[in-house]
């Protein structure tokens, strides 16, 4: 186990004829999988496949969403027998046109921006950026309370193109536009707690962390999207297919460097950091597991 990184990522479990058994996700890979070697209490049912495991394997993740999503991907595609369930995380989108909204349908007008898996932490994120940005205030037709509040919040006739211009940045994962709104949103928070109104600041500290959750790195589901993914490192190649926007496929196996040369320098220059971040890892942990 110490070979794995304390970062977000996947793990699979295998047994001795290299029959995949279970897949799960981390918040902290080493943590996670260190526990299942410990009290398995909240987990009986998986206390007869832990003996089973003869191989650990992982991919580390640039974030918990992104652990999140390839999980989802990879159980749908093939799911082992040790896992119960596919996940029950809904999949929703933000779109962002009259009104800044969450929705299950991408369909309508206005640009759309996911998929997210999570609908209550994506509304809680969505509630966030409409109290930091005042985005509800930049509309026509207002009646006379949010006129008010409009004048309030200093957002003038006029200002939905510029407030719609900065909702945009932060969901396109600009890193100065999502820092503004979490300076703001804190800002607000340490208010609330000051003037001892807990619970609207437990509320604004939930949209905080909903918010890193929802701009936080994650690629392995897209709209759209095709390629074979593949890293090499000390006789391991790793490879990924992301078929329809999805990566559903996940695989490690012994290739000489010669014959991996071409399929790495295939792999989109946008992958090349992930792959082979994981091919290392891939190859550190089964030395480890060689040298006992």
């Amino acid at each position: 186990m110490r070979a794995l990184p304390a970062v977000p990522g996947v793990y699979r479990f295998r047994d001795e004829r290299g029959r995949a058994l279970y897949i799960g996700r981390a918040v902290e890979l080493r943590r996670r999988v260190a526990s299942y070697w410990g009290d398995l209490r909240d987990r009986q049912h998986l206390r007869r496949m832990v003996p089973r495991v003869a191989r650990v394997e992982a991919v580390a993740c640039d974030s918990h969403h992104e652990a999140a999503w390839l999980e989802r991907n990879l159980l749908e595609h093939s799911c082992p027998p040790w896992n119960r369930a596919v996940g029950v995380e809904s999949t929703v989108y933000i779109r962002l046109g009259r009104a800044l909204e969450v929705r299950h349908d991408p369909a309508g007008p206005g640009r759309v921006f996911g998929p997210y898996l999570g609908g209550d932490k994506v509304r809680l994120a969505v509630s966030g950026l409409r109290r930091a940005l005042a985005v509800a205030y930049a509309g026509d037709g207002l009646g006379g309370f949010d006129r008010d509040m409009a004048r309030v919040r200093g957002v003038q006739p006029g200002s939905r193109a510029g407030l719609h211009a900065q909702v945009a940045s932060v969901l396109d994962r600009d890193p100065a536009a999502a820092q503004r709104v979490r300076a703001a949103l804190t800002e607000r928070r340490d208010a609330a707690a000051g003037a001892l109104a807990f619970e609207l600041a437990a509320r604004i500290q939930e949209e905080l962390a909903a918010l890193d959750w929802v701009v936080a790195e994650q690629k392995v589901t897209t709209p759209g999207g095709e390629a074979d993914i593949d890293g090499w490192c000390d006789g391991v190649l790793v490879s990924f297919q992301l078929r329809q926007g999805r990566v559903r496929s996940w695989s490690q196996r012994a290739c000489g460097e010669k014959a991996a040369t071409a399929r790495v320098e295939s792999t989109p220059a946008d992958w090349r950091t992930f792959a082979a971040r994981n091919a290392a890892l891939a190859a550190r942990m089964i030395a480890r597991a060689e040298s006992g």
